[in-house]
This record gives structure tokens, C-alpha cells and sequence, in this order.
């Protein structure tokens, strides 16, 4: 059963991780509540199995998901960057267009 949910939690995680490079759209709402989901599940099998009675093939899958989440790190943190400067820019210009007056209800401010 660990090893299931380790591999729906890989599918998951590559998924993002390859729409988020490809720029491709996505349903985060539905990516975000599968991990949600899978992560409870993991927490609720990690209590019930001891470590070690895991395998060597549940090994490998934690050590290619551990590729995976660092990826996947990478590829939210590069979205995030981009959101950050394209909030930057809207706020640039938006003060500029503030300052000239146009948004003001005071003409001539």
C-alpha cells in the first residue's frame, strides 16, 4: 500500500512538474488537492510502517520522488519568481499612471 501511494504521489508531482516547464495549463486546484491527499495518506502509513520493513523497491521510488520534489522545487520557485516581477511591473506602473494624475480625483495631483 506504501508503495501505491508513493508512486500516485511521483505521477502527481511529475505532472506538475512537466506542465509548469512546458507552460502548460494546469488544474493547480486539483494538483494541490491530490498532494494534500496523498501527503495525509503517506503520514497515515509512515505511522504503521516501520522503517525497517521497507524494501528495497520502496526505496528506489522514495529516492526517484526525491528527484522529483527537488524538481518540482524548482520548477514552483521559477513560476514564483516570474509572478513576483510581473507583480513588480503592474505595481511600477501603476504608481506611474497614479502619478500623472489620471487615477486621481483631484485633476492636476
Amino acid at each position: 500500500m506504501l508503495l501505491e501511494s508513493l508512486k500516485r504521489l511521483e505521477a502527481t508531482i511529475e505532472a506538475e512538474t512537466e506542465a509548469l516547464t512546458l507552460n502548460a495549463a494546469i488544474d493547480l486546484e486539483a494538483v494541490n488537492r491530490a498532494k494534500s491527499q496523498s501527503l495525509l495518506e503517506l503520514t497515515r502509513l509512515a505511522r504503521s510502517v516501520p522503517a525497517e520493513e521497507i524494501d528495497g523497491a520502496t526505496g528506489i521510488v522514495l529516492a526517484r520522488l526525491h528527484d522529483k520534489l527537488a524538481r518540482n522545487q524548482e520548477a514552483v520557485a521559477r513560476h514564483l519568481r516570474a509572478v513576483e516581477e510581473i507583480g513588480d511591473t503592474l505595481a511600477a506602473t501603476l504608481r506611474a499612471a497614479d502619478s500623472d494624475g489620471t487615477y486621481s480625483a483631484h485633476p492636476g495631483r
